[in-house]
């Protein structure tokens, strides 16, 4: 049976924002979104982390967790370029990136930028479709 196309959901609302370790929202989420967080947790120590499950903005079905967002607040990143800091969270995520995790947007800031400007930006646009569907241009 044909998996159905991903798409983008009509609703501009957004996945549920799921805090810890210095975040005040959100809730414990699915579990992706668990593991998620425990695993930037153990190997990045955050003072501040956010979860975010964007799969629903996707069309994917209900509890898919496919694409997620992730702001991480560490002194791990301290004297490290953009890249590399992104780096750590994929190595740290390494298994779901190769398996159920589809997407993830990664916000990756030392605990001076955080204190300096303590706002996410929103997230991408979905961009619709899937690799299996023709674009047009």
């Amino acid at each position: 049976i044909p998996k159905p196309p991903l798409s983008c959901s009509p609703s501009p609302m957004r996945g549920p924002l799921l805090a810890a370790a210095g975040g005040a929202m959100g809730g414990a989420g699915g579990p992706l979104a668990r593991t998620i967080r425990a695993k930037l947790t153990a190997a990045l120590q955050p003072t501040h982390l956010e979860v975010r499950d964007d799969s629903p903005r996707h069309g994917g079905p209900p509890g898919a967790e496919t694409h997620f967002g992730v702001l991480v607040v560490s002194g791990r990143f301290a004297g490290l370029p953009l890249l590399q800091r992104h780096r750590l969270v994929h190595e740290a995520l390494r298994a779901e990136l190769a398996g159920p995790l589809h997407a993830l947007q990664v916000i990756a800031r030392t605990p001076q930028q955080w204190q300096s400007d303590p706002h996410a930006p929103p997230p991408p646009p979905c961009l619709g479709g899937s690799k299996r569907e023709q674009r047009r241009r």
